[in-house]
């Protein structure tokens, strides 16, 4: 039995963070970072059956025809994900009367609809990246007892040889979306690496009044190549849900609107109509995949 400190249940028997009871959580789940795009993805619904809110997570679940997802907030960074991640697999794989894991778990669909930066010049803003990998360099995976897999540590070591990165004070570790899941994601979004990075100013390489430690981090990763790989972008989300979702044993596809162009230094000029593209373009096709 899970402990009441480490397996948090409300009095309405909703999950501590999210605010979520069981019963309302669909086996398709799109992760927003921003609670205000909850409702903007979910107003493509045809009908909405539950809508929650507790903090930053904001969860809508309904239908789209006879298809059930739900829409759920995750705020900004790894950190989140680790809550949002942790609590959607409670949700469906342990049961909170017995509180001990179900005898034959779930896997969820897990499709994170967010933005991101291009680190490739010919990758221009507006346009839409599906993430084969996510390289880490945050420390969340670390917490976990997680094994690579061949073609993983194939990419991982390639990255620290080009970078130097390996090692104090940043463990980079690598994780890989599902291939089933991309596969259906493929005309209208490009394929590439997707680098997860702790914070948005120095960990992204941009400099405002404090100087950087790694100053050339931009161009070392717009340069990394590993076989038939490069990256593409980078955020602060993907190889979390990358990493925790393959041991948990759902499957995930991480999906970002490019917003600013780190190599051409250039920002959309309509943020809000390119990620409303995304969002309509992504959900076609979630719902038609069985």
């Amino acid at each position: 039995m899970i402990g009441n400190s480490e397996l948090i249940i409300t009095p309405s028997g909703c999950i501590y963070h999210l605010d979520v009871h069981p019963d309302e959580i669909a086996d398709t789940v799109i992760t927003v970072g921003d609670p205000g795009r909850v409702p903007e993805v979910s107003k493509y619904f045809d009908r909405i059956e539950h809508r929650k809110a507790h903090r930053e997570f904001v969860t809508h679940t309904g239908y789209i025809g006879s298809k059930r997802l739900s829409v759920v907030s995750s705020g900004i960074g790894p950190d989140n994900i680790d809550i949002t991640l942790n609590e959607l697999d409670t949700l469906v794989n342990i049961d909170f009367t017995t509180r001990t894991p179900k005898e034959h778990p779930r896997s969820l669909t897990i499709i994170r609809m967010g933005t991101s930066g291009s680190l490739q010049e010919d990758l221009p803003v507006d346009s839409l990246v599906a993430s084969t990998f996510g390289i880490g360099l945050d420390n969340l995976l670390h917490y976990y007892r997680f094994e690579n897999n061949a073609e993983e540590a194939y990419v991982l070591n390639d990255f620290q040889n080009h970078t130097l990165l390996g090692g104090n004070p940043i463990q980079p570790y690598v994780a890989e979306g599902s291939v089933r899941l991309l596969n259906h994601f493929s005309e209208g979004y490009t394929h590439g690496i997707t680098v997860t990075c702790p914070g948005f100013y120095a960990p992204q390489g941009r400099r405002l009044r404090l100087p950087l430690a790694f100053p050339n981090l931009v161009d070392t990763l717009s340069t990394f190549r590993s076989g038939m790989h490069r990256i593409t972008n980078f955020e602060m989300e993907t190889s979390a849900i990358y990493g925790l979702g393959k041991l948990m044993g759902h499957h995930c596809l991480s999906i970002n609107t490019i917003v600013a162009n780190r190599q051409a230094r250039t920002f959309s000029e309509n943020a809000p109509g390119a990620i409303d593209h995304m969002i309509r373009k992504s959900l076609e096709i979630l719902a038609g995949i069985a």
